[in-house]
């Protein structure tokens, strides 16, 4: 992607009414639900990340310790929603999964667009889809972006990935701050390669979980860990990292207060924005 200079200055630490019920659109914000479910409001659109509104439970080998802040009726309609794989319950569980088929555009990966069907588009890394701005300023431009979902040294099954196929996003347009969504990747080299490619990250969501499983890759971590995601915010640049899919999920193995020490030791707290669940973050000043 051609380097641009950016136009985004950080916010101020001034929250949003949160008297406004979650079905009213924010002007540039974000939040978290739980897991890795992220609302962004941004250019007049309303994208929302890898939905996961069932209940707690049991779902196959992965237990679910909390529902989210906001169920999928409380949050209204939505214009994109970004699936990093499909293969997880934890990133699409059974309620998330058929409120992402009613959405009017799904953008995964091009194995998990193929299984989820329409409105799934499939992308494979560095292709872009545009979409118009629901503000009537131009286009959103969402770019899929590589993510490694575990080791760099892991095992690649048939088709190259490691664990599976997992796709992160950027969501960059006029006058808009450009927004990195990490998804399941535990790679820095990835992290810097993507830092390369595009120029001028303003925002981070990354997942920083440091999410394990004990059967695979010798219980190393398949997303960030707390100092990945320090290290992460410093390669990018970013000037406003909001975490995600720390929670939520037996299988996380560092919390919110991991991140924030990590980032304290790293001298970046001021990058840090993190709001209980369902709480708006400023992504504009």
């Amino acid at each position: 992607m051609k380097p641009r200079p950016s136009l985004f200055t950080p916010p101020s630490r001034t929250e949003y009414d949160m008297a406004d019920p979650m079905s009213a659109r924010k002007n540039c914000a974000a939040t978290v639900l739980g897991g890795p479910t992220t609302l962004i409001d941004v250019g007049g659109l309303r994208i929302l990340t890898d939905p996961t509104f069932d209940d707690a439970g049991h779902h196959g080998y992965l237990n679910k310790t909390a529902g989210p802040a906001a169920s999928e009726t409380e949050i209204g309609i939505v214009d994109v929603v970004l699936v990093s794989h499909d293969g997880h319950p934890d990133n699409l569980d059974n309620r998330g999964r058929a409120f992402a088929m009613t959405a009017p555009l799904i953008l995964s990966g091009p194995l998990s667009a193929d299984r989820l069907g329409s409105p799934a588009v499939g992308l494979s890394p560095w292709s872009s889809h545009a979409v118009a701005r629901g503000d009537g300023l131009g286009e959103l431009t969402i770019t899929a972006v590589p993510a490694v979902h575990g080791p760099q040294d892991g095992e690649r099954d048939a088709d190259g990935n490691i664990n599976c196929e997992v796709t992160g996003f950027v969501l960059s347009g006029e006058a808009l701050p450009t927004i990195y969504v990490s998804g399941d990747n535990a790679s820095l080299d990835t992290v810097a390669q993507i830092s390369r490619k595009i120029d001028g990250i303003d925002v981070a969501v990354l997942f920083a979980g440091a999410a394990r499983v004990s059967t695979k890759f010798n219980g190393r971590p398949l997303s960030l860990d707390s100092r990945g995601a320090a290290a992460a915010a410093a390669i990018l640049g970013a000037k406003i990292v909001v975490p995600a899919h720390y929670d939520g999920w037996a299988h996380f193995s560092e919390g919110r207060a991991d991140i924030e020490h990590a980032f304290f030791e790293a001298g970046l707290s001021q990058r840090l924005h993190i709001a209980e669940h369902g709480n708006w973050i400023p992504l504009t000043a």
